[in-house]
């Protein structure tokens, strides 16, 4: 994340590491415990491998998730939430709880 950018409060920074179609998805599905990268594209749908891969070392280095490497054949990797990305994870709940009230008000 920049540094450099100038924020009248705290979204800015916030919507800054978790914005996007994918990231706050991502997040949520990490939040059960470590995943390999095809059991998110399994859960996510319609993210390509590339898109997901970009997303996860992009909140790598956000410091959101840490990514496991274990040494077999052949390799496996894991991704799961940093302590950074519980807090987060928590502070989208509202958020979540606040876009079902509106997914339901719209479709009336």
């Amino acid at each position: 994340m920049a540094a450099s950018k100038p924020y009248n409060c705290g979204i800015g920074p916030a919507f800054e590491v978790i914005g996007g179609k994918w990231k706050a998805l991502i997040l949520y599905e990490l939040q059960s415990g470590p995943v390999r990268p095809g059991g998110l594209r399994r859960v996510l749908g319609d993210i390509t491998e590339k898109m997901l891969i970009q997303q996860l070392r992009e909140m790598e280095a956000d410091g959101l998730v840490r990514r496991e490497m274990f040494p077999e054949v052949p390799p496996r990797v894991e991704y799961s939430t940093t302590e950074l990305g519980r807090e987060l994870n928590a502070a989208l709940g509202p958020v979540a709880r606040w876009g079902e009230k509106y997914a339901l008000a719209r479709a009336k």
